[in-house]
Parts: structure tokens; C-alpha cells; sequence
């Protein structure tokens, strides 16, 4: 099966055949009938092949690709396996999760504190009175207070609800992974590093532990990797754009997450997602914040972004925008429901979209059940990185801008169109997968990427770097 789906995704983003790809590991590595290992593996497989492709086209020679389901699936919820002392927290906050409504289920999310306060607001409650009032409302009443709060919920919904009264028929609608040329640009390469300064990075990014003078071939052999002098900006949050970024630095990219000093953080979750990245504030509300931000990316090669759709637009760093600031940069634009929908614009995260689109009401009986994993925000992370592979690809031959768009609604009717699995799941040891990394929290042990050479460097604090290229 995921050499199936690998073949149908592929042909899907690059219009051409894969090379061979090797499976190793048993096919149903998660509880529940949704392929989720299979589209862990598909994605992880896709990735890893259009960067060995990339790397052969840089005139390196790249190994064969070989991927572990499971260690692909359980990639798909490596938030789950960091642990180290400032890894204690949980993934949810006190007020996130399925409530029992007056006709069915809604979902609240709740783990930053502006949106758990838009929810108080919107049921007129304290936090010991949430679960009584939405008893006694409608899911969908409850879902609309919520969202014109300025919160984020979301009603349970079965599958012929999401295609009739939802947006799922416009999503369907949409390319899994769409990727348009959006300006014109001379064909253009990623340029080759000089020996120096691919060793300085490498150092950085802690790719070979205290290289010794012998050890300098294994530190060039790295250099050469698909992304090596590929520059990105990250302007995204929680598990998506975070997954697509570190899934980039891991191919060599050097990346630069950008954050907004008065936004909150989800600590583990930035933790778990921020190996291999330096991490930089900027105020895009001010002058110099804006102009610092344009300044990178007229030299950025790629520009991620996971704001609400026209969110930085409105700023001036809309994807049209970037282009004509820097001829030939790849944009990123994620969002929860789609590009197109009536639905385009509405906040929303992965459990959330689960329960709209008909997920959580096909598991459950009574009551929701989600995915074994956060996997709409892995796969569509996985899948944007396939598609800034691909477009880099395009820009070295075709020359031009490229904008790739995807979300998570749509990676959700990927994963539905993968069919259903109920054989029991056979449990993944990890332990092989697993890596020791120094950071700006201390000690931590995390999964590996799976695909990519070597390790990556700790997490670094938000803002603990300069807002400048290396």
C-alpha cells in the first residue's frame, strides 16, 4: 500500500514516474482504520526521493531511498516521544477538548490564552461553567459563538455534513499540493557553498559532534546535501509550517524562524519542531520590523507562512508581493480549510478539522474519537516540503516565482482517499530512532527525521539569534 500511494502522489506533484523506493516494517504501525502509517510513509518516502533527485541534479551522487513505516508513522507524532527536563508540559490546555453539546459534539481549542479567553467570552462563563453551557446549546450554536469571538472550536460533524454544509465539496476541489508559477525569473540554482562556510554551518547545526581534522571528509560529504545554501524564512507556528521547516533544515536548508515577541508560544511543541533552525523576533507592526523582514527575503530562496489567509498581506508580504521583492523565491501558504471554500479564512488546527470533516464522528460511536496522531498538520508539513523540493526543482530549469499552497482539510481527503485498514496495529520500537541533542533547553531526546543525513542541532529560544542571513 505505500508504495501505491507513493506512486499516486508523485505523479500527482511532478507529473512524472518515482524512481524505486524500498519499505521496510510492517504496514499498520497505528491504532485505527485510517492509513495513517501509509500516508506517514507515502509522504516521508515522496520527500526523501525528490531530495535525492535535487541532490543528483547538484551533481552528487545520493543513496538509494529506503524508508521505515515505522518510523515514518511515528514521525507523525514526534511531539509524543521529546522528552528532557524542559519537556514536562503537555500538549493541551486545561480548557481544550470534545464537549457534549444539546445534539451532538464540539470541540474547543484552548492552548493559547487569547483563544481560551475568546471562548469565555462567547459562552459568557468562567472555566468551571464552559461544560454546562455548551450542554446547553447547539454544536454548531456553540462553534459560531466561538469563532466570532475570535476563538477556535469546531462542531462534530459526519462525513455527508462536511460535503453538504461545509466546504469539503471546494476542497475536494483544490490540488492536494498546488504549486503556480506566480512571476517571472531566470532560471536559477542553488548556489554551492564554499568549503568554509559549509563547515561553519555544519558546526552550528551540530551535524558531526566536535569533527575532528580527519573527520572534515564526512563534514563535506554532509555539505552536499538536496537544500545545502538554500535559505528559508519561517513565519509559521504550531505543527505544520514548523514540520515543513525543520523537515527542510534537515536537507541542508538554512533556516530562519521568525517570531513576533508578543505572540505566545507553545513551548513543546517549538521544542519538538525547532532542531536544526536559528530563531529571530521581529515586530511586523512596526516600520523596522517590516523593513528588516523585506530585507531578508529579497535574499530568502523560500518564504513559509502559516498566518490566516491575507493575514501578512495586508502587511506587505503576500506571495505576488515576495515575488516582486525577490524574483524567483518559493512561497509557502498553509492554511486549516482550504485556499477557496467558503470556509478559507476560518481558524482552525488539526483536531479541529478532524472533527469537521468527518473523522472523529467515522471513528467514534457515542462520542469523537481522533486520529492516533496530529497527522493532517504532519502530513501537510511533510507534503510542503515535497512541494518546495519540487519547486526549487522547476525554478532551476523553468526559471520563475513559485507559490505552493496546501491545508490541512485537504490533506484530510487525501488520508480518506487511502481507504480504511482494520487489521490490529503492530507497535513501533522506536529506540532506533530516537537521538540526544543539546539546546537552549537543555538535554533532549527526540526522534530522529526520518530520511535525512545526519542530526540536527537543539532548538533555540525564541529571538535568541540575529534577524540576518549566515
Amino acid at each position: 500500500m505505500p508504495r501505491h500511494a507513493l506512486a499516486a502522489l508523485w505523479r500527482e506533484v511532478t507529473d512524472t514516474e518515482p524512481a524505486p523506493v524500498t519499505f521496510e516494517g510492517d504496514e499498520h504501525p497505528l491504532a485505527g482504520p485510517y492509513r495513517v502509517g501509509t500516508a506517514a510513509a507515502a509522504c516521508v518516502a515522496a520527500t526523501t526521493l525528490a531530495a535525492a533527485e535535487l541532490v543528483r541534479e547538484r551533481g552528487s551522487g545520493p543513496e538509494p531511498v529506503k524508508v521505515h513505516i515505522g518510523h515514518a508513522a511515528e514521525a507523525f507524532r514526534s511531539e509524543a516521544h521529546l522528552t528532557g527536563e524542559s519537556a514536562a508540559d503537555g500538549l493541551w490546555a486545561s480548557l481544550s477538548g470534545d464537549y457534549r453539546a444539546v445534539d451532538g459534539w464540539v470541540r474547543l481549542h484552548a492552548n493559547y490564552p487569547h483563544h481560551a479567553e475568546a471562548i469565555l467570552r462567547a459562552l459568557g462563563t468562567d472555566a468551571e461553567g464552559v461544560r454546562a453551557e455548551v450542554a446547553a446549546r447547539q454544536a454548531v450554536a456553540v462553534e459560531e459563538a466561538v469563532l466570532a469571538a475570535g476563538g477556535a472550536a469546531a462542531a462534530m460533524r459526519d462525513r455527508t455534513g462536511w460535503l453538504a454544509d461545509g466546504p469539503g465539496e471546494a476542497i475536494r476541489a483544490e490540488p492536494l499540493v498546488a504549486i503556480e508559477r506566480i512571476g517571472d525569473a531566470p532560471p536559477r540554482q542553488l548556489p554551492r557553498l564554499n568549503r568554509a562556510r559549509a563547515e561553519r554551518i555544519l558546526a552550528e547545526q551540530a551535524l558531526v559532534d566536535r569533527a575532528s581534522p580527519g573527520q572534515m571528509l564526512a563534514v563535506w560529504t554532509l555539505a552536499e546535501r538536496a537544500l545545502t545554501g538554500a535559505r528559508v524564512l519561517d513565519l509559521t507556528h504550531v505543527i505544520a509550517g514548523p514540520v515543513a521547516t525543520r523537515t527542510l533544515a534537515a536537507h541542508g536548508a538554512d533556516v530562519l524562524h521568525v517570531t513576533d515577541p508578543k505572540r505566545p508560544t507553545l513551548d513543546r511543541l517549538l521544542m519538538d519542531t525547532g532542531f536544526g533552525k536559528r530563531s529571530c523576533h521581529l515586530d511586523l507592526d512596526t516600520g523596522d520590523g517590516r523593513a528588516t523582514l523585506c530585507g531578508l527575503a529579497e535574499q530568502a530562496d523560500v518564504f513559509v507562512q502559516s498566518y490566516r489567509p491575507d493575514s501578512l498581506a495586508h502587511k506587505g508580504f503576500g506571495a505576488e508581493q515576495l515575488a516582486a521583492v525577490s524574483p524567483g523565491i518559493v512561497v509557502v501558504d498553509l492554511a486549516a480549510y482550504g485556499h477557496t471554500g467558503p470556509w478559507r479564512a476560518r481558524r482552525g488546527f488539526d483536531s479541529l478539522v478532524q472533527m469537521s470533516c468527518g473523522i472523529a464522528a467515522e471513528q467514534g460511536m457515542d462520542e469523537p474519537r481522533p486520529l492516533p496522531a496530529q497527522a493532517l498538520d504532519h502530513g501537510t508539513g511533510w507534503l510542503a516540503a515535497l512541494g518546495v523540493l519540487t519547486a526549487l526543482r522547476r525554478r532551476a530549469t523553468e526559471g520563475g516565482s513559485w507559490l505552493v499552497r496546501l491545508s490541512l482539510a485537504r490533506t484530510a481527503e487525501w488520508l480518506h482517499d487511502l481507504g480504511r485498514d482494520d487489521a490490529p496495529p503492530t507497535p513501533v520500537d522506536v529506540r532506533p530512532f530516537l537521538h540526544n541533542s543539546d539546546s537552549d533547553y537543555g538535554r533532549l531526546t527526540h526522534l530522529r527525521v526520518p530520511g535525512a543525513p545526519g542530526a540536527l542541532a537543539g532548538p533555540h529560544r525564541p529571538g535568541r539569534d540575529a534577524a540576518n542571513w549566515r
